[in-house]
């Protein structure tokens, strides 16, 4: 599970954001982790299917936009989905459950309210903060 932080997203991309970025940590990607070997990803002839999460579409343009390109959320979507290992077959990873666990996953670790309640919100993009203070909020 990776997060992004939108204005930073922008900031460092060499093509500029079309709209202004939210100032929140949003999702990246989901994907599986394996302990003991190299990472699979890359399925072919696998996409979203837009269908099965038409009911969570709404709260994922929040918690996992397309920050580049706000028009094109499910191609940002299936690019990340083309990752997944297996994605055809493995249970955790189905369209939907891999959605729906990452607004799950948003929810309990929710890192731009955990540094809002720490004060530290307010940073430039680009600004410095020592790692320990961020470990400590």
């Amino acid at each position: 599970f990776t997060q992004q932080y939108q204005p930073a997203v922008c900031y460092f991309n060499p093509t500029p954001c079309k709209d202004p970025p939210d100032k929140l940590f949003t999702v990246h990607g989901l994907w599986p982790s394996n302990l003991n070997g190299p990472h699979p990803e890359n399925c072919t002839n696998a996409t979203v299917n837009s269908q099965r999460i038409t009911n969570i579409q709404a709260q994922l343009k929040i918690i996992w936009p397309n920050v580049l390109d706000r028009t094109n959320h499910v191609g940002f979507w299936n690019k990340q989905w083309i990752k997944s290992p297996n994605n055809e077959r493995h249970a955790l990873l189905s369209n939907s459950n891999q959605h729906d666990m990452a607004a799950y996953i948003t929810q309990k670790q929710n890192v731009s309210g955990i540094l809002s309640k720490a004060k530290m919100w307010d940073e430039p993009v680009g600004g410095k903060r020592p790692l320990v203070d961020i470990e400590n909020a």
